[in-house]
């Protein structure tokens, strides 16, 4: 039986562990079929990024629109936008090609602290891109950039999820691993007028994971893609992305990287 087809569209990480190919490896796992465009390059390793190359805006919607033409994508996933040109053409091209379901994760920062947005293209997000989404994945410091809320519990994380589906978002999933309250990390997805809370064990990773938040975005666009609902599609992506933490490596001196197959090596063990 064919795979479903998953757009990611994206920066590229030279690294490895995040963008284009962490989003790539992910939904290999989730055995969807990933397709890819690149919206910017980056050299980066997993100790930071050293530079950062937007592409043109039209080379990035003819690579959109090759795609589109001739396959079927059942989801889409959005990581790097960061100029305003770049996303004002993707918001007229999601448009135009009806792409939904849509999983938009605001990347502003890389794991290292490095800026992946321009400033000016903050609003052009808030305005252009995140009224489309079906969901949007932020973190704690995105949900603080995008509300302008200071979030320290969980309550603030519910009423960030309601200033950001005020923008024209279906759906918020504002996640809490960089709360540092308690023993669980706790995800709080915004539907309608339901909340829905997602709890895992919080795993010790004194540096942090590089690449978490595209693949687990990533694999809440596979989820969608296979037919599942949103909450089902949330539960699926966290239970896969919190295994892929607990068993995270160096391959590198920074820090350190999921293991996205994870569930193949578990399999190969037994």
């Amino acid at each position: 039986m064919a795979r479903p087809a998953v757009l990611t569209i994206a920066g590229s990480d030279s690294g490895g562990g995040a963008g284009i190919q962490g989003d790539l490896k992910t939904l290999e796992a989730f055995r969807v079929y990933g397709l890819s465009v690149v919206t910017s390059i980056t050299a980066q390793n997993t100790r930071g990024v050293r530079h950062v190359f937007d592409l043109p805006a039209e080379l990035v919607i003819q690579q959109l629109r090759a795609v589109v033409e001739d396959i079927e994508i059942r989801a889409v996933k959005t990581g790097m936008l960061s100029s305003r040109e770049i996303i004002e053409a993707v918001a007229r091209a999601l448009e135009t090609y009806h792409l939904r379901p849509l999983v938009v994760d605001p990347v502003m920062r890389a794991k290292s602290g490095d800026p992946l947005m321009a400033p000016e293209a903050e609003r052009a997000l808030m305005e252009k891109i995140i009224p489309q989404a079906t969901v949007v994945t932020p973190n704690i410091p995105e949900a603080e950039r995008l509300t302008g809320l200071r979030i320290e519990s969980e309550e603030e994380m519910k009423k960030a999820a309601r200033v950001i589906q005020q923008m024209g978002a279906e759906a918020v999933l504002i996640k809490g691993g960089h709360l540092r309250v308690g023993r669980t990390a706790v995800d709080i997805l915004l539907i309608g007028n339901k909340f829905h809370e997602f709890s895992s064990e919080r795993i010790a990773t004194p540096t942090g994971v590089h690449g978490t938040g595209c693949a687990f975005a990533s694999g809440i666009a596979a989820g969608l893609a296979q037919g599942h609902s949103l909450v089902d599609a949330v539960s699926r992506a966290k239970s896969y992305i919190t295994e892929a933490i607990r068993r995270s490596y160096r391959v590198g001196l920074g820090h350190p990287v999921l293991d996205h197959s994870w569930e193949r090596s578990a399999n190969e063990s037994r």
